[in-house]
This record gives structure tokens, C-alpha cells and sequence, in this order.
């Protein structure tokens, strides 16, 4: 090594060694030096995957079965979980760092793109660090918790000129994507709305009368993160996040962010609705959840609505099948002048006339984690089908329905339909959501569903005009150190 090669060498060490010690100071790494971690077009791609109780295992098959990429730490909160999924990668011959701590692994600078499918509260704020480490991310959905987050993590993507990628599977399949460009053609005239669908069985999560302890595998401080470190006051840790409002939300923004992301990519919206409503509730069983498992959700753009429904529960009392609404029952339904398209799976669509008869079908998946590959050889955030600017404003249509929703008041049946007696979208929604609770046995003047707030936002600012309660809960306070910063 020459001599000025050498001092450049631990000058560059050095440096890196210092501004990537905490967390804070990943704000000041510069996008010229990021731009250097790039790999070659002939180099394997390393990746690490963050949180794989679940979701995190089909990032870890999908990555490892792309040609130029190789799996080469796993990080989770979890002591088992990530002993487990190590032993794995050993059995059969392969390297695998392991870490508890997110900050320690993006300290690593053999490591080029991490997959984050951790719970929704750690997903901005891990992709916003990655990407002030120089790492690319593909980030699992909902892109953020609250929609301020969202944008910095967008901001934060411009800035250090990352390749982040929302894991909206949908935007990769060849079948929605052929038919959404036929009716954005006009072949079946002007769209008239566009309805998602979350028709899903989620039965009680239990009741605690008692915080339950954390088993001693985990590290619960990591786990919370940017959350408060409360007592928990439900029997599982993993999955019933999704449940309480401090770390999921819903599944409006479980599920439900596909079928908005789909509908909304339909509709050719690219910013919030200027009007959000919701109505719904926790309704037939009483639990620790605290997010409703029925909602309605009227989202006001000016072309056309987009219309959302949330059933956890079934068909009835005495069926445990789930409800469909025009063959779809975790999907989305447009409206036309001319007929209408159902998308009733993650790869298909059906065109119908106006009589209900069959006119075209389309059918075709696509390989997501293998787009999010190509984007980060070609460094072009364009070349993403989900990139991070497309998550974030899916992800906040959600948060705002639920901000209308967390904002509202019981009211009795009556009540709540006068309030939406000129909207006729949000009327037939609510009557056949009182239809489906009254067949499992619901009696909404027992147990009152919640009207929610009117919001009125402005799409320019993402923020909710004359509404500083509506404000508050478009962000949260963070829990130090693990905390968004506002200049990313």
C-alpha cells in the first residue's frame, strides 16, 4: 500500500469509526461517501435481514434465491429467534453474523442493503438510520407508523440517494399492472371509485388482568424502541403488536395498506386525500386491542373516492366463513362508467360490463425483492415499482383514517347515519356494515361504533388544517435514543 494510500486509508477508517458510533451521528454521513459502499455490477449484493419472527423468513428465501446476492447477518430484539435462524444458515455451510442491536449491524461495512420486517413502530426510523449508514433498504409495509415518519424516511432516501423499497408485493405483478394500465386507458370510461377490501378473520387476542412478563430471550428495551416501554398488557408479544395502537395499526395498516396501495395506484393519486372520515370499532368481543377490527373509510380526492373496508369478523354468529363483496374479499373493486374490475388476489384482476358479464382477465406475478436488486445495481430509484415516495403515501392514507377514527366518538346507530346522510359512498358502506354486525349478534345501540372526526388536510403539507389534536397523532413522541430526527 503507498504511503498516501495508507493515510487516506485510516483517515477514512477513523473517520467512519466516529460518526457511525451512535446513532445521532449517522445524520452527518455524506451521500458522496454512501454513493461509495455501491457494489460492482459483477459483486454480490450483501444483505442483512432485521426481524424474521415472521415475515423476515421470506425475505431471507427471497434474497437467497436471487443469483449476485447473499444473506449475511440476521439481526433481531428476539435471543431465540435469532439463535434459531443462525443455526439454520450454519446447518447448511453458510456465514451468518448475528446481532440484537440494528445499530451495531448497520455499523458493519460489509453489509450493503438490509430487509426490515419488524414490527410497523421500527420500520421509518430503521430505514432512516440504514440509509444514513450508506444502506440501501427494502422496507416491509406499512413504510411508517405515523405519517410524519413516512416523509422522513422519504427525505432521507432523496438525501442520501438510497434505494428504499416499500414491501408492496402488488406493484411487481405483471397481471395488475397490464390491467390498471387498461383502465387508466379509459376502456371501460371514467372510474367512479375505487374500493378496498379487508375482509380477514381476527379472532379475540384475550384479555390480561395482569402485566405479563417478557421472556428473558428478549431484549424488551430494543424491542420498543421509538414506543413506550410499558408494562405488557397482552398474552403474545409477537403479532398482537399489530393490535395496539403504540406499535401497529390495525388492520387498516396491516393487511389493508395492499389493498389501499392498489386502489390508490388505480385512482392515479399521488398525495393524501384532501378529506378523510372513518367509522368502525373493536366490536363482538372485548379484548386488549385497541384498534378496531370493522371499519369503514371514505378518502375525499376530487376525481373519485377511495373507499376502504375492515371485517375481522365472519360472515355470521353461526358461520366462520368471511364475507366477499363482488367476488373479493381481501381486494380491491373499481367502479367504472362502463363496467367494473375486481382484484380479488395479489397477482389478478377480472373486467366486467355493466351486466356483470366477463370481458378480460388478467393473471401474473412478479419477483419484488428481485426489483428492489436491480435498483440498487442501477442506483435509479425509478426503477422501483414500491419506492418509498409510493409507500409512504399509501401507508398515510391508513394513518389518517385511523387518526379520524382514534379522534371520534360513539354514537348511536341513528346518530351515525345522520352524519353521513350526504354522502351516499359512506351511507351504503355503513348500512351493509351494520347488515354484517347484526348477523354476528352486535347490537350497535349496546355497544355504539365510533363516528370519526372529519379531517380536513392539505396534501402539500401533510397536515391536518385547523385539527392540532389530528397533528399530535400524525406523529409521536419518541422514546430516546430511539428517535426520528427532524432533519434527517
Amino acid at each position: 500500500m503507498k504511503s498516501m494510500d495508507r493515510r487516506t486509508f485510516l483517515k477514512t477508517s477513523i473517520l467512519t469509526a466516529a460518526t457511525l458510533s451512535t446513532a445521532a451521528s449517522w445524520s452527518r454521513v455524506t451521500a458522496q461517501s454512501a454513493t461509495a459502499r455501491v457494489r460492482g455490477a459483477n459483486e454480490d449484493i450483501r444483505v442483512a435481514v432485521a426481524g424474521f419472527g415472521g415475515r423476515g423468513r421470506s425475505h431471507i428465501s427471497g434474497f437467497r434465491e436471487l443469483k449476485g446476492v447473499r444473506v449475511v447477518a440476521l439481526c433481531d430484539a428476539d435471543q431465540n429467534v435469532l439463535d434459531k435462524g443462525a443455526k439454520e444458515f450454519k446447518d447448511r455451510g453458510e456465514e451468518i453474523q448475528g446481532y440484537t442491536d440494528i445499530r451495531s449491524l448497520l455499523e458493519n461495512p460489509n453489509i450493503d442493503a438490509v430487509g426490515f420486517a419488524t414490527p410497523n413502530h421500527w420500520h421509518a426510523l430503521g430505514a432512516i438510520w440504514a440509509a444514513q449508514a450508506g444502506k440501501d433498504s427494502y422496507v416491509e409495509k406499512p413504510l411508517s407508523h405515523n405519517v410524519w415518519e413516512g416523509r422522513k424516511t422519504v427525505e432521507a432516501a432523496r438525501k442520501y440517494q438510497r434505494i428504499i423499497q416499500t414491501g408492496s408485493q402488488c406493484r411487481s405483478s405483471r397481471g395488475l399492472q397490464e390491467a390498471i394500465a387498461w383502465i387508466q386507458a379509459g376502456n371501460l370510461g371514467k372510474i367512479l371509485r375505487a374500493r378496498g377490501l379487508c375482509y380477514k378473520r381476527r379472532a379475540s387476542i384475550g384479555k390480561a388482568d395482569k402485566p405479563f412478563e417478557i421472556p428473558a430471550s428478549i431484549d424488551y428495551d430494543l424491542w420498543c424502541g421509538p414506543a413506550p416501554k410499558e408494562p405488557m398488557m397482552r398474552k403474545r408479544l409477537h403479532y398482537d403488536w399489530h393490535w395496539v395502537w403504540p406499535t401497529g395499526n390495525g388492520d387498516l395498516g396491516n393487511q389493508g395498506v395492499h389493498q389501499v396501495d392498489i386502489a390508490r395506484w388505480v385512482l392515479g393519486e399521488t398525495a393524501l386525500a384532501p378529506v378523510t372520515l372513518s367509522i368502525g370499532g373493536r366490536l363482538g368481543y372485548e379484548d386488549d386491542g385497541t384498534t378496531p377490527n370493522t371499519q369503514i373509510v371514505y378518502h375525499g380526492y376530487a376525481k373519485a373516492p377511495l373507499l376502504f373496508e375492515v371485517r375481522g369478523l365472519p360472515v355470521s354468529h353461526s358461520d366462520e366463513k368471511m364475507d366477499n363483496y363482488r367476488g373479493a374479499g381481501v381486494g380491491v373493486v373499481i367502479d367504472c362508467e362502463g363496467g367494473y374490475v375486481v382484484n380479488p388476489s395479489y397477482t389478478r384482476a377480472i373486467a366486467y360490463d355493466k351486466e356483470g358479464n366477463e370481458i378480460k382477465r388478467w393473471d401474473g406475478g412478479g419477483n419484488h425483492f428481485e426489483n428492489f436488486i436491480n435498483a440498487v445495481r442501477s442506483r435509479k430509484h425509478t426503477d422501483l415499482t414500491a419506492e418509498a415516495e409510493e409507500g409512504h403515501i399509501s401507508a398515510a392514507l391508513c394513518h389518517t383514517a385511523n387518526v379520524s377514527y382514534q379522534l371520534g366518538k360513539q354514537l348511536p346507530p341513528e346518530a351515525i347515519r345522520d352524519a353521513v346522510k350526504n354522502n351516499s359512498e359512506l351511507g351504503e358502506a355503513l348500512g351493509r356494515m351494520e347488515e354484517h354486525l347484526a348477523a354476528n349478534n352486535v347490537d350497535l345501540k349496546q355497544t355504539p361504533a365510533t363516528l370519526g372526526a372529519l379531517l380536513k388536510i392539505d396534501p402539500q403539507t401533510e397536515r391536518a388544517t385547523g385539527n392540532r389534536a389530528a397533528n399530535r397523532l400524525f406523529t409521536r413522541d419518541y422514546r430516546k435514543p430511539f428517535i426520528v430526527p427532524a432533519r434527517v
